[in-house]
């Protein structure tokens, strides 16, 4: 598949304790305004979420953000994007970033990022999607993470093809690179025979 035209970007509202966390998350948005990739995230103006869409508009790209309307009134929602989605709840905002990306990827964060990647990689092995989900593991973060994938096939609980559909890298040109060249494909989900009754 060619590039995404529209990523999905998960990442922290916080900015982490080094700063290589928001030197990359500057570096990935910067190039997602030079290939001409709009951003889709969560609207915020803090943390690596802030970051990211600052370097995308800083370079001319386009951002739109989807945010709950209990975090505007919180006042952390971006005032300069290029679009404002505002739903009512975090369900919605989820959905409505799904339906306005073709890829996914996440950045460090926390635990509101894990939620949101992996609802993206349950719908893809369940056949909902065929788009691209990758993770930029910036100092290392993400490795007990794919430990514990690797240890989710080794148990029988993920195929091995859906693990390696999954791309983990702490370079971003081999991430938009891996993205170019990405084959979506729908592998069914292991269900043992053993414990369907007959």
């Amino acid at each position: 598949m060619p590039l995404p035209t529209s990523l999905c970007v998960y990442c922290g509202s916080s900015s982490g304790k080094h700063p290589e966390y928001v030197e990359q998350a500057r570096v990935f948005g910067t190039e997602m305004a030079r290939r001409g990739i709009a951003l889709i995230y969560g609207g915020g103006k803090v943390g690596l979420m802030g970051t990211v869409a600052d370097a995308v508009m800083a370079g001319g790209g386009k951002v739109v953000g989807v945010i709950p309307r209990q975090l505007v009134e919180r006042e952390v929602a971006h005032p300069g994007l290029t679009e404002m989605h505002v739903v009512e709840t975090m369900h919605q905002r989820k959905t409505r970033m799904y339906e306005l990306s073709d890829a996914f990827v996440a950045l460090p964060g926390g635990f509101g990022t894990m939620d949101e990647m992996f609802e993206m990689l349950t719908w893809a092995q369940l056949g909902l999607h065929t788009y691209p989900c990758g993770f930029l593991d910036v100092r290392s973060y993400y490795a007990p993470l794919r430990t514990m994938m690797d240890h989710m096939v080794n148990e029988g609980f993920v195929r091995p093809e859906q693990r390696e559909s999954v791309w983990f890298g702490d370079s971003t040109e081999q991430l938009f690179d891996w993205m170019a060249h990405y084959q979506g494909s729908y592998t069914p989900k292991w269900i043992d025979s053993s414990s369907v009754e007959a």
